[in-house]
């Protein structure tokens, strides 16, 4: 089989009776789509598993469904997994159009050392983990990496206006002034500026909503 590419079969077995199935080394799964008809497929859990680790986020995938003069395109939608081991229990499918722009998530993936970190003791933040596109299935990224080295002093930051977007083909749906990582200052100089705060604060007290003032006392 080619790169990419996975054999599926079509699923009759569905609700509570798949645990037997996933016991014989298949992973139920469904393909759906714009326009499409939701169809049930299981595929050979070994099979898939290798495949998953070989291709990257909206990475495009070649199914072949038993039985069915053609492949489909598609991408891994929604994988659900075991919460106390991790094995894969079901696997969702979205079956593109690829000439039709479609709406994705990007991952964000930090990388490089900052010296705002390893000088000045700062702590590093990475404030999204992803980033929502819209573009031709084949020109959505597997990831976007942002490169902390460039954040070299605290409280210095990358939006995402700064990553770097291929020209035209990908449009971001994210707002272009959120913030993707950023450099905080230490936990020290933190609290003591919440303790500067909390002292220019201490003398008198906020008044209750709806409670009487001292003015409206002196008049009752």
């Amino acid at each position: 089989m080619a790169d990419n590419e996975l054999q599926v079969a079509p699923r009759i077995i569905t609700g509570k009776k798949v645990a037997a199935l996933r016991r014989a080394g298949q992973t139920p799964g469904n393909v759906f789509g714009h326009r499409v008809e939701s169809t049930s497929v299981q595929a050979d859990t070994v099979e898939l598993t290798h495949l998953l680790r070989a291709v990257g986020r909206n990475a495009i995938i070649t199914l072949n469904v038993e039985g069915e003069p053609a492949t489909r395109a598609v991408m891994v939608r929604k994988i659900a997994r075991n919460p106390l081991d991790g094995k894969m229990l079901h696997v969702d499918f979205y079956q593109v159009n690829m000439s039709e722009k479609m709406r994705a998530d990007v991952p964000v993936v930090l990388t490089g050392t900052s010296d705002a970190v390893t000088t000045y003791g700062g702590v590093l933040m990475q404030m999204v983990d992803v980033i929502h596109v819209e573009a031709l299935p084949a020109d959505i990224p597997s990831e976007y990496t942002v490169d902390v080295a460039q954040l070299t002093e605290l409280d210095q930051a990358v939006h995402v206006r700064d990553l770097h977007i291929e020209g035209g083909k990908v449009t971001i749906l994210s707002d272009l002034d959120v913030v993707v990582a950023r450099v905080a200052a230490p936990r020290l100089a933190t609290e003591e500026t919440v303790t500067a705060e909390a002292v220019e604060g201490a003398p008198g007290e906020a008044p209750v909503a709806g409670a009487p003032t001292e003015r409206e006392k002196d008049k009752t």
